[in-house]
């Protein structure tokens, strides 16, 4: 699997790093994680990430039933982890709603991913791998088909973890600028999406051209042209009336699909059609037969 460097290092540190070659994954445990994995787990993301964590997040996601929190062991150590949360659309923030279909039902889930993270020292064994597939086949068992999508945020500029999550299927779904605060300074970030269990994007009328993922793409192909701010500066008209109108259609779209007006619709002019049809063929046959006679 591909390294997740959140920050490039320096070659010399690399040089510094010994891998740990396992070879043989049964060597490695999974398990859940609990309480007593706090220290551990803090000493883990200081080393994958360099986004500060608070105390009362270790707390949570090693108690808290809400998170799937799975751990990789290998010599009683913990040497990797998967943190994730199981989210309904109801109560997803209005950016996040545009990952799934509102159409899909507001009890739908969503499963966003936390963190996930390996030592550097075991890095290219394939146990990010092994995580994240064991999340994904938890998502798409027969329990949980209510969920509909696997979503995340990953630095813009970290290649290598962005390589990762596109081999696994994952799906650029739109560009978030500033979104990081790292030693305070803002990055950029991505999100990235997974569609399970028949979910799907939200359809709309200009969705192969959906603002967020034409910025995202050309953001994306911009950085590693490091032209990004000519690019954007060429586009600046051609975006806003992208987002004008795109934005106008998503509100009516989604104002559509959570009231059901779609489906009150439909079912009123149902209604409608059985109580009327009977007295319209009626009135269609004797007009019928009164042209015919007059015909005759």
């Amino acid at each position: 699997m591909d390294t997740f460097n959140w920050y490039l290092e320096k070659t010399s540190t690399l040089q510094q790093i010994k891998p740990v070659g396992l070879y043989d994954l049964s060597n490695l445990q999974l398990r859940f994680l609990c309480p007593q994995d706090i220290n551990e787990v803090n000493a883990l993301c200081v080393d994958c990430f360099p986004v500060e964590y608070p105390r009362s997040w270790y707390e949570d996601i090693t108690s808290n039933p809400k998170f799937y929190s799975l751990a990789a062991i290998h010599k009683s150590t913990i040497v990797g982890i998967i943190v994730a949360e199981i989210k309904l659309y109801i109560k997803l923030t209005p950016k996040e709603r545009e990952v799934v279909s509102p159409s899909a039902g507001k009890f739908t889930q969503v499963g966003y991913i936390l963190s996930l993270g390996v030592t550097k020292a075991y890095r290219r064994n394939g146990i990010a791998s092994l995580l994240l597939d064991n999340l994904v086949s938890h998502l798409t068992s027969a329990e949980s088909q209510n969920c509909k999508a696997i979503f995340l945020h990953v630095l813009s500029s970290n290649s290598s973890a962005i390589s990762f999550y596109e081999r696994k299927s994952f799906r650029l779904h739109s560009f978030h600028p500033y979104y990081y605060m790292i030693n305070g300074i803002n990055k950029d970030g991505f999100a990235y999406v997974l569609y399970i269990n028949g979910g799907h994007q939200q359809w709309m009328i200009l969705y192969p051209f959906k603002q967020n993922l034409i910025f995202s793409i050309i953001v994306k192909s911009s950085i590693k042209a490091n032209n990004t701010k000519l690019v954007l500066l060429n586009n600046i008209t051609i975006f806003s009336l992208i987002y004008m109108i795109t934005d106008v259609l998503k509100y009516i779209y989604t104002t559509v699909c959570e009231f059901g007006v779609v489906r009150w619709t439909i079912s009123k002019a149902r209604k409608a059609a059985r109580r009327f049809w009977p007295r319209i063929r009626r009135i269609a046959s004797q007009n019928t037969s009164t042209i015919m006679i007059d015909c005759s």
